[in-house]
């Protein structure tokens, strides 16, 4: 075990932004013992000449529209502190080697598959008067993400790993036509056995089985070339994104999301992966806390779209959606919107639908998360929500499983908890749901963390729902996880030990491009 994580730490090393920035810190120690042993006369020169660079890259980053403030920053520091380093990674990222066949790829197919799934116009007019929240929201969603309102779509929500683990076995062996799996992780061991069994069983019954998987995801919990197994067992499987001996930005862009498509009438998300930890069969960081939602009805031709959108980034010729798209109405009250979020545009559909969440809201927001690691327009929904009287309450893990974004999280804490913001840590062990619930209205249940990477570098998905009569049990399940946690106020803040606390505060400010 020892030796799988540090082989798994050593390929982020190498293979991820650490490797670059290490190779760059290097350049940057080199020029300046050069300058030093050979150019010392020059000196003065080198320096002038380095500080009109630095200028002119600032102003560039100050002039991008793309980028938030925090972000600027961001870049901004490490380039003012160490010249090479700084510059030589604000280019690399923003060459994008290895992403920009995946960006007009990934456009071409947008493109060519929205017109699959249509907005419908007279339940948008019905809304623009009753409902103008959601009615920009479906807007916002359509024209960004291909993805549109519906109503009669029934969700079922799931409290726990253990929960979705018998309503996903169930539902795969109801198949008929299909089955879509599309996992960050996927893990050998106990419940992937249970599912593989029932995916051969399925494949001999001529039903037609896709698995996707991602190439960081799954480095450490499956074999190489594990997708070949799978060939050879009659299922379609891919990697998105396998890991490659090459410094690339593209290997910081992974599908992190959680979808399962069956017949296209049923679809599954939520932060639950295919691995024994998930369900609790293991323990690795005490008890884990997770959340997943089922969708029955019209919303389930979002994921299927999503799912072959994905599918087929990487396939020589773009296949004909329709057949898959047939999700038949199921009588229910609501609304519900299955989205997506590409870090291949511009538009940051996850952090919309929080801050929509944080701005329709009256009463209260109630989230759950793993991680805060956020930039100033989602701490700014957060403090105005709680300074306009809303009860904001947030979950985090009580036991991480990261020391970093552990810390940067904990350097929040002062300012949400001053401007009323209740912070709670779930003592069991490590929370991994992803939810907002809202004034027993709305609610959401995806992948979407809250910190830069499923903000801004990830493939993410999640469920929207307003109305609908799951939202009273995630707001139920809320209040169970709440009565196991601990409320941390600034005399338990003040009690973390001083590395904690200070790591956080000088990390925080490169939490952009961690």
């Amino acid at each position: 075990m020892e030796g799988k994580k540090q082989k798994r730490v050593f390929f982020r090393m190498v293979f991820g932004r650490t490797g670059i920035v290490v190779a760059l810190l290097l350049i940057q120690l080199g020029l300046l013992f050069l300058s030093w042993l050979a150019l010392a006369e020059r000196l003065h020169m080198m320096v002038w000449l380095m500080g009109l660079v630095e200028a002119a890259v600032v102003i560039g980053i100050f002039n991008k529209d793309t980028s938030t403030t925090t972000v600027k920053l961001a870049w901004i520091v490490p380039i003012i502190l160490a010249p090479a380093l700084g510059i030589g990674l604000y280019f690399f990222v923003q060459a994008n080697f290895g992403i920009r066949a995946m960006r007009q790829r990934m456009s071409l197919i947008f493109t060519n598959t929205k017109a699959n799934v249509k907005q419908k116009e007279a339940l948008l007019d019905q809304l623009e008067q009753k409902n103008p929240g959601l009615y920009r929201l479906s807007q916002y969603l359509y024209s960004t993400a291909a993805a549109p309102l519906y109503t009669n779509t029934a969700v079922t929500y799931f409290s726990s790993g253990e929960e979705k683990r018998v309503a996903l076995l169930d539902a795969l062996k109801s198949a008929k036509k299909f089955i879509f799996l599309e996992y960050f992780i996927i893990g050998e061991g106990i419940w992937w056995k249970e599912i593989l069994s029932v995916l051969e069983q399925k494949v001999a019954e001529g039903v037609e089985v896709r698995v996707m998987f991602d190439g960081i995801g799954t480095l450490m919990t499956l074999p190489t070339h594990y997708e070949q197994q799978l060939r050879k067992k009659g299922i379609q499987a891919k990697v998105f994104s396998p890991v490659i001996p090459l410094l690339s930005t593209h290997q910081n862009n992974r599908d992190h999301r959680k979808i399962a498509v069956i017949d296209g009438q049923m679809a599954f998300t939520g932060g639950i992966n295919l691995a024994d930890e998930y369900i609790n069969a293991i323990s690795v960081h005490g008890h884990w806390k997770d959340t997943a939602v089922l969708l029955r009805g019209e919303a389930v031709q979002n994921f299927t779209q999503m799912f072959l959108q994905m599918w087929n980034v990487t396939e020589t010729k773009l296949e004909d959606f329709t057949p898959y798209l047939n999700s038949q109405p199921v009588e229910a009250k609501g609304y519900v919107i299955g989205y997506g979020d590409s870090p291949l545009d511009w538009d940051l559909q996850g952090e919309e639908v929080y801050l929509h969440i944080l701005n329709q809201a009256t009463n209260y927001v109630h989230i759950t998360t793993p991680y805060l690691v956020t930039d100033d327009h989602l701490l700014q929904g957060l403090l105005v929500a709680a300074k306009s009287g809303v009860d904001v309450k947030l979950i985090l893990p009580g036991i991480p499983d990261k020391f970093l974004p552990n810390t940067i999280a904990k350097s929040f804490y002062p300012v949400l908890i001053a401007n009323g913001v209740e912070i709670y840590e779930y003592t069991p062990g490590f929370i991994h749901a992803k939810s907002f619930v809202s004034d027993d209205v709305r609610a959401v249940v995806g992948t979407i963390n809250l910190d830069f990477r499923s903000l801004y570098h990830h493939f993410e998905c999640a469920a929207y729902m307003e109305e609908v009569a799951a939202v009273a049990d995630v707001e139920a399940d809320f209040q169970k996880t709440l009565a196991l946690c601990r409320r941390i106020t600034m005399k338990e803040y003040k009690e973390f030990p001083l590395r904690v606390r200070m790591c956080g505060k000088v990390m925080r400010i490169l939490a952009p491009l961690m």
